[in-house]
């Protein structure tokens, strides 16, 4: 926020609160021709009264600069410096009229970190079982004769005791039955949940790398010259004057310009976190293989899983009655994560610019 005392036309008029008034003898200095003023710019005898530019002049202990144009604040005197080293106002100027910053930083963004849930995964039992005249696995040799013994769609797993294979069943002259294959279980995933694993931290306070002030003085007096009288710039201030917004060029007598900003506008967010597609699930079953067609007689009872086929020797043409299987474990495999990534940035706001003395 910009405060500020009397505006230069207003110290010129002298308005009430503005500036020093005149004394009489100031005044007085208007008398007869040549007027040299008497000591304290009484008027003399012959009516001559006391220089009134003199004795005004003559009250600036400080320093005479350029007024304030309209529309500007000031002169005031002017610190920035880093945020740790910002001095209290001078005793001249005690009036603090101005604070901002410069030198916005941007700081890395921390977001949260994001993880996924593992996805729902279910297991579909394999119908494509098959016996092989090969006496060798896979049993898939060229002249191999393979017989089905496959199980209904959409079985369950209980014993079932569909497309049986009598003991002794011949295939091109040798026995059908010499191994057993059992296609791979089938596996089906839903899509995984994101979630935030770790909340963010607290973010970093004053991006800012410098800090400004300008410090006004109570009332301005006039110089003979119809420039203002500011205080003397302690070491460190500048003599300047300022202006709401950062397109205005510096007006005559303050040629150095600086711009510094009251506010931040944090433009800067997190991406939502999400998943990718689920990857490495799979199933085992338990399946068993009777010579009998109600799964008492048991020939084979073995694990298979989701990732190959299986297959078993067996004896020579021996019977495969039923079969019935039972799904042992399901991995639901995982996704894996994305988001939680920092775009934008920091952007400066509500600019003034300084115009000071060299």
């Amino acid at each position: 926020m910009i405060t500020g005392p009397c505006l230069p036309e207003e110290i010129e008029h002298n308005l009430s609160g503005c500036g020093v008034l005149r004394d009489a003898g100031a005044d007085g200095g208007q008398g007869g021709a040549g007027g040299q003023g008497a000591a304290g710019g009484e008027a003399s005898a012959s009516g001559q009264g006391g220089a009134g530019g003199d004795m005004h002049s003559s009250l600036c202990s400080g320093q005479c600069t350029p007024p304030a144009p309209l529309g500007w604040f000031g002169p005031a005197l002017l610190w920035f410096g880093p945020p740790e080293a910002v001095p209290d106002c001078p005793a001249d100027a005690p009036t603090l009229g101005y604070e901002g910053f410069a030198d916005l930083q941007q700081p890395p963004m921390d977001c949260a970190i994001c993880a996924c849930d593992p996805p729902e995964a279910s297991c579909a039992l394999p119908t494509g079982w098959a016996a092989s005249s090969s006496a060798s696995c896979p049993g898939d040799e060229p002249g191999t004769v393979m017989t089905s013994f496959a199980a209904p769609d959409g079985w369950d797993g209980a014993c079932t005791a569909a497309n049986p294979i009598p003991e002794d069943q011949l295939c091109d002259g040798e026995p059908c039955v010499q191994s057993l294959t059992i296609a791979a279980p089938s596996v089906t995933t839903g899509s995984c949940t994101p979630r935030i694993d770790a909340p963010p931290p607290v973010p970093r306070l004053d991006p800012w790398a410098t800090r400004a002030r300008a410090c006004l003085a109570g009332a301005y007096t006039a110089c003979e010259d119809a420039t203002t009288c500011v205080p003397a710039a302690p070491s460190g201030f500048l003599t300047c004057v300022y202006h709401d917004g950062d397109d205005a060029g510096c007006p005559e007598g303050y040629a150095v310009r600086h711009v510094f900003f009251e506010d931040v506008i944090d433009g800067r967010e997190c991406t939502p976190c999400g998943c990718g597609d689920p990857t490495g699930a799979s199933c085992t079953l338990m399946a068993s293989v009777y010579r009998d067609a109600a799964c008492t007689d048991l020939l084979a009872s073995s694990l298979v899983s989701s990732s190959v086929p299986f297959c078993v020797v067996t004896p020579p043409g021996v019977a495969l009655g039923s079969k019935s299987a039972v799904i042992a474990d399901v991995e639901p495999g995982a996704c894996a994560p994305h988001g939680g990534e920092p775009v934008g940035e920091l952007q400066a706001s509500a600019p003034s610019t300084f115009c000071c003395t060299a």
